[in-house]
C-alpha cells in the first residue's frame, strides 16, 4: 500500500480555519447526527485524520458517556481539536507512521475523507469493534465544483475502498447521507478553500448557492 510521506499534505492553518467555519455552518450537519446514532454505545472513539475534531465533538456531544481522541499530521487542526471537546483528548499523528494508541482498546473508529491504514485500525481495535468510514459520492458539491474546478472526486471510490480493507475488515453496513445546504457566499468560498482544491484553484470567492452534500457511510468490524 503506497502513501505519502508524512505532513506532505497536512492542511495550513487558513485550510483549518476555512473548514471550521463552513462546518460551523452546517455543512455536514445531517452526516453528524447520523454518525451519532452509528456510534451509540461506544465508549472509547478515535477519529482519524480528524482536522478540527468537529465531527467527534458532535457524536461525543450525542453520548456523554463516551470519550474521544482526535489524531491529524497538521499541527494546525490539532490545535483546534484540543479545544473542540471537554471529553476529547487530541494528539497530531502520522497514519501511515502508526498511531499512539494502545493495541485492541478502541471501541470504534471514524475515518472521514481522511487516510486509511488497514493494518494500523486493525491493530487498535477491539474485537467488537466497529470501523466507520466516510467518503464522498461523485456529486458531492458538485455545483462548487462546476463553478470554481475544484478537484474532481474519483467515480469507483466505494470499490477501492472495500478492496483496500477487505484483508482485515468486512462490510456490516453501507448508505447514503445526502442533503442540500444553502451556504452564503463566505461559507460556500470558504468550501473550496478548506480542501486540497485551495491548492489549485485561485479564485476562492463565490456567491451564496445552495450545494449538494453527498456522503458514503461504510460501517465495517474486523475479521
Amino acid at each position: 500500500m503506497t502513501h505519502t510521506p508524512a505532513g506532505a499534505n497536512a492542511d495550513t492553518a487558513e485550510m483549518i480555519a476555512a473548514r471550521q467555519r463552513v462546518l460551523g455552518a452546517g455543512l455536514f450537519r445531517d452526516l453528524d447526527a447520523r454518525l451519532a446514532e452509528v456510534l451509540t454505545d461506544r465508549d472509547r472513539i478515535v477519529e482519524v485524520g480528524a482536522g478540527t475534531g468537529h465531527h467527534l465533538a458532535q457524536v461525543l456531544d450525542a453520548h456523554p458517556d463516551s470519550r474521544g481522541l482526535a489524531s491529524d499530521v497538521s499541527r494546525a487542526a490539532i490545535r483546534r481539536a484540543a479545544k473542540a471537546h471537554p471529553r476529547m483528548a487530541a494528539v497530531v499523528a502520522d497514519t501511515w507512521a502508526g498511531l499512539p494508541i494502545r493495541t485492541g482498546c478502541i471501541d470504534a473508529e471514524l475515518c472521514i475523507f481522511a487516510p486509511r491504514n488497514r493494518d494500523e485500525f486493525a491493530r487498535i481495535m477491539n474485537p467488537d469493534g466497529i470501523l466507520v468510514v466516510v467518503t464522498p459520492l461523485p456529486d458531492h458539491l458538485q455545483q462548487l465544483r462546476a463553478r470554481t474546478g475544484m478537484i474532481g472526486i474519483q467515480p469507483h471510490k466505494h470499490d477501492e475502498l472495500m478492496a483496500a480493507l477487505a484483508s482485515r475488515f468486512t462490510v456490516v453496513s453501507y448508505e447514503e447521507v445526502r442533503a442540500d445546504v444553502s451556504l452564503d457566499e463566505a461559507a460556500a468560498s470558504d468550501a473550496v478553500a478548506m480542501g486540497p482544491s485551495a491548492h489549485h484553484v485561485r479564485e476562492v470567492h463565490v456567491e451564496a448557492m445552495s450545494v449538494t452534500s453527498a456522503v458514503e457511510v461504510t460501517v465495517l468490524a474486523p475479521r
